[in-house]
């Protein structure tokens, strides 16, 4: 478990160094505009991109029920259909790019300068598509084999060409926003082809597989099925947090910040959580796969126990340290008085919302992504219900919503747990060794 977990956490702490290098070489540049551009570009390409994050997810969990069952057939199979997927629905992206730019650049809301250096930006990055969702599905291949070392050797190696490659184009040949899209693009391209290698040294060849095996209907179609339902996950999701930020928007420019301090606390505990799912969605799709319920149910033990024992570290960590880290992200005497008032619900997250991160992987892992999907839709539908009803209590209001969210989540995938578990093993413990 850890083995699997730990190399996914150091893959996901190191994300975000992407952002501050390109703020850094473009906020050199001296050019207020340009370094909008870019934080508003990568907004867009964050949620752009990772609504179809089930790519990787769907893909580990096909590929770990393949590996479980001993089918190294079925494992470039699902890899082959997923690069097919992936590639194909990046260009529909690109052919779509107008609508998209209209549609991002309308509800921006930036001004003129931002948004024509942004449009510089988009139309160089968009092309990216394909390469970014094909990544996604060769490493959710490798993820599924529980090689997340290698995992975090590829993530690492695409974060350091995309770094050196910002370099050379912004800082060495003054290219502006252009060069730091165009470093992005061939950082995936480079990425992408770095995953393959690794793959290849692992005995896939999905390029072998024959066309009529990928386009197979009912094999495809339960590909597609599990990636829409983890896409439209995904999708609930990201709407939920963007009515936590666009609810504390409205609430004034202090309480948006404060929250933004707050809200950072929350996405470091995800790092260190999501690591745990990952390894869930290994090590129960192998189960699955290797008909092992006895197996199935240690993982699962040993995920959710991992988790929320992480989870309660991690509140204790920010109950103690919140507001001396508070007042390091900010010197504004308001926002660091109003954080701390709400620093409670922020160091709680990691705890309430650890069984939700930890079934999410189980879900992922065992395939039962209609569950997961409705259980999601109904979580977002009592956030916004809870809020609205308490909306007289202000912030308050808002994080507590958010953490019944991520308490209610957890509860309602216990809940469903046996259910899908009787109907996954039917006929009890198997023996097989």
């Amino acid at each position: 478990m850890l083995a699997i977990a730990l190399p996914m956490t150091l893959s996901h702490v190191t994300t975000p160094l992407l952002g501050l290098v390109d703020a850094t070489v473009i906020g050199r540049l001296g050019e207020a505009h340009l370094l909008g551009a870019v934080a508003l570009g990568a907004v867009v390409f964050d949620f752009l991109f990772w609504s179809f994050g089930a790519l990787r997810m769907g893909t580990a969990g096909l590929t770990a029920q393949a590996v479980g069952a001993g089918d190294r057939a079925e494992i470039d199979r699902a890899l082959a259909r997923a690069l097919a997927v992936g590639v194909a629905a990046g260009l529909v992206l690109v052919a779509l790019q107008w609508p998209i730019r209209l549609v991002a650049f309308s509800l921006s809301g930036a001004s003129p300068a931002v948004l024509g250096a942004l449009a510089v930006y988009f139309g160089i990055r968009i092309w990216a598509a394909p390469l970014t969702l094909a990544n996604y599905a060769a490493f959710g291949s490798i993820v599924g084999r529980g090689r997340t070392d290698l995992g975090f050797l590829v993530q690492v190696g695409i974060n350091l060409a995309n770094i050196a490659l910002t370099l050379l184009f912004v800082a060495g040949l003054g290219m502006g926003v252009a060069g730091a899209a165009l470093g992005t693009v061939l950082a995936e391209a480079l990425g992408l082809a770095f995953s393959l290698a690794v793959l290849g040294r692992l005995g896939s060849r999905p390029w072998r597989v024959p066309l009529a095996e990928v386009m197979r209907r009912d094999a495809l179609v339960r590909t597609l099925a599990v990636n829409r339902d983890i896409m439209i996950r995904t999708v609930a999701l990201l709407a939920a947090f963007a009515i936590f930020t666009g609810v504390g928007a409205r609430s004034g420019d202090v309480t948006l910040a404060a929250n933004a301090v707050l809200y950072n606390m929350f996405l470091m505990g995800g790092y260190f959580l999501d690591g745990f799912a990952t390894a869930a969605e290994t090590l129960c799709g192998q189960a699955i796969g290797a008909r092992r319920e006895d197996a199935f149910r240690r993982a699962v033990a040993l995920s959710l126990g991992w988790s929320v024992g992480f989870g309660a570290a991690l509140s204790g960590v920010f109950l103690v340290g919140g507001a001396p880290f508070v007042d390091a992200v900010s010197t504004n005497p308001e926002v660091r008085a109003l954080a701390r008032d709400y620093l409670v619900f922020a160091a709680l997250t990691p705890l309430v919302g650890a069984a939700a991160f930890a079934y999410d992987g189980i879900y992922i892992g065992a395939t039962w992504t209609a569950a997961m999907r409705d259980l999601m839709l109904l979580s977002l539908a009592l956030f916004a219900g809870v809020l609205w009803l308490s909306s007289q209590w202000g912030n308050a209001a808002l994080w507590g919503a958010f953490v019944v969210f991520l308490g209610v989540r957890g509860f309602g995938q216990a809940a469903r747990y046996p259910g899908l578990v009787r109907r996954t093993f039917p006929q009890g413990v198997s023996a097989r060794s």
